[in-house]
């Protein structure tokens, strides 16, 4: 029988190598830059959305009374974390894009409809935010269901996502013209 310890030059015995050595692994530093403030925004409400949510499971079911707020506010957060989410696909271009077509026409051909595609998205999320505006005083003497809560201010909220999600749109589309090309052309430079 053999021993991994290796006598030292002294004689004595030196320390066994720790099998486990090889499993430690150093993590990389932590880049927060690339996100804005929007994302921390559609981070908060979403975890808030999952506490309202784990109460309404909590009361639910474990103290089998469930609390009657928890369903509607869970409806409207969600609506929240979608049109600000929004703002940050918008940012990142990560919204549905169909880049097949893209692929057989010629350049030039390719570069217009290109621009054609991002003057559109961000004249419709211009409306969009245009109607989305008009709504938020005529629902503010509508109250919420359970909740006496007025309407207007998650009309609001989705004003606010239409319009960060215009602005970014067109950052998105000033910067497709400076560059020459959009990632529909180029897909393979999304990121």
């Amino acid at each position: 029988m053999t021993s991994n310890i290796k006598p030292s030059a002294a004689g004595a015995k030196a320390e066994q190598p720790n099998p486990m050595s090889a499993l430690v692994v150093a993590d990389e530093p932590v880049d927060l830059s690339e996100y804005r403030w929007e994302d921390w925004i559609a981070v908060v409400v979403f975890w808030l959305l999952g506490f309202v949510v784990f109460y309404q499971f909590f009361t639910r079911y474990a103290l089998d009374d469930s609390a009657a707020w928890t369903e509607e506010i869970a409806r409207y957060l969600l609506i929240v974390v979608t049109f600000v989410g929004g703002a940050m696909a918008t940012r990142r271009n990560t919204h549905i894009h169909l880049e097949f077509l893209f692929r057989f026409l010629p350049t030039k051909v390719g570069r217009v409809l290109s621009t054609l595609v991002d003057l559109v998205r961000v004249g419709f999320l211009a409306y969009a935010t245009y109607l989305s505006a008009l709504l938020v005083p005529r629902m503010h003497f509508m109250n919420m269901t359970v909740v006496d809560f007025p309407m207007s201010y998650v009309y609001g909220l989705v004003t606010f996502g239409f319009a960060m999600m215009a602005y970014r749109a067109l950052i998105l589309a000033i910067q497709h013209w400076r560059q020459g090309y959009s990632t529909l052309e180029r897909p393979e430079e999304a990121f």
